[in-house]
């Protein structure tokens, strides 16, 4: 079964995490000094909040999946649709080893995702310590730029540009 994903930047992580635990009436799962996850089985959510990021409010959506088969039922969807697709393989971010992939919607929202695979100690591995407690690596280094669309929205062609460098 899969569980929504959704990942927010926010300015006051103290603060949020006191709003959240309060409008669903549970604590957070795990708590960093810049970031907090809740694993809501009601509605089923991974929702996360972290202090990385330039502005406040949606980093990315996705779905975490509770098996290696399911996420490949949805790369397989992914791909059988035509979607720019990045593929990070097996990764470590947001202080858990996973594999993803990311799409991105005709808007620019990234979209994860994941099977988790574990827990770690650093957001992110491959950044020396002293590192991981700054910049975000959860989120897709392409965008997809949407060319101009043909009927019902469906994007005619769509090119793949790199924006950033991550994980």
């Amino acid at each position: 079964m899969n569980r929504f994903h959704v990942h927010l930047h926010v300015d006051d992580l103290g603060k949020s995490i006191g709003f959240y635990s309060k409008l669903f009436a549970a604590e957070p799962t795990r708590v960093e000094a810049d970031y907090a996850k809740w694993m809501l089985e009601d509605p089923r959510i991974n929702f996360a909040i972290s202090t990385r990021g330039a502005t406040p409010g949606i980093d990315h959506l996705g779905f975490q999946t509770d098996s290696p088969e399911e996420l490949g039922a949805l790369k397989a969807r992914a791909e059988a649709a035509d979607m720019a697709l990045l593929d990070s393989g097996e990764t470590t971010c947001c202080y858990a080893r996973s594999d993803k992939h990311w799409i991105t919607d005709p808007q620019g929202i990234a979209w994860e995702q994941f099977h988790t695979l574990g827990n770690i100690a650093l957001f992110n591995e491959a950044l020396p310590a002293p590192e991981s407690t700054s910049g975000s690596c959860c989120a897709p280094p392409v965008s997809v730029v949407v060319a101009p669309t043909a009927t019902c929205g469906r994007p005619v062609d769509t090119e793949v540009k790199p924006t950033k460098s991550c994980c």
